[in-house]
């Protein structure tokens, strides 16, 4: 089954709106337009997740106050913004704000394709990310203890006598958590650490970086 793929295009420009929509259907990417950043903040906790596309200039609330107010709330989308010849100094500040990319007005279909590409990978990292988080969080803090010392390297029965508990107790936690991280092996637990950003050292739990 093909995984839906979907951009919120907000451009005050109607023609705008209707080419990019028509170019992206052949790449069977769906695209929700409005016409202010108004529109999209007032309907976005409805919008299915997705990537932004933002023009620049817009009456009201241009792209660049629609993104701060957007990073200011914790909205992570990736963004892209188009521009126009004169504002590039302007999106290069959006980049450095977290913009994925920028594209130029009057724009070739396989730059716009490149920059949507970009985004949705960011899009996909950041959906593993939070998966992996919300998998590492579900284990109990004694699963969590287990789980370091078993990167460590600690045999189940140094672990048993560390933390006071029976090794027998030590399999059952081991068991736990590969059932709670949906893990076939080990190396998916490491792999589902590493994506959440949560290093696991023998100084405690799993840190956040």
């Amino acid at each position: 089954m093909t995984k839906q793929r979907t951009i919120h295009l907000i451009d005050d420009d109607e023609a705008v709106r209707q080419s990019v929509a028509l170019l992206l259907s052949t790449y069977d990417i769906d695209v929700v337009s409005y016409p202010s950043g108004a529109t999209f903040l007032a309907t976005r906790m409805n919008a299915a997740p997705g990537c932004l596309m933002l023009d620049i200039r817009m009456p009201e609330m241009d792209g660049l106050e629609m993104q701060r107010r957007l990073v200011d709330e914790s909205f992570d989308w990736p963004v892209i913004f188009l521009t126009g010849h004169g504002d590039v100094r302007i999106a290069v500040e959006a980049m450095q704000n977290g913009a994925v990319d920028f594209v130029e007005k009057p724009f070739y279909g396989a730059r716009l394709i490149e920059a949507v590409e970009s985004a949705f990978r960011k899009f996909d990292r950041t959906n593993e990310a939070r998966r992996a988080t919300q998998l590492l969080d579900s284990l109990s803090e004694r699963e969590r203890q287990v789980l370091v010392a078993l990167v460590d390297g600690s045999a189940n029965k140094a672990i048993a006598r560390s933390l006071g508990i029976s090794a027998r107790t030590v399999e059952a936690h081991r068991a736990h958590i590969m059932d709670k991280l949906h893990a076939e092996s080990f190396a998916d637990v490491l792999r589902i650490a590493l994506t959440a950003g949560q290093p696991l050292t023998s100084s405690g739990n799993p840190t956040r970086m």
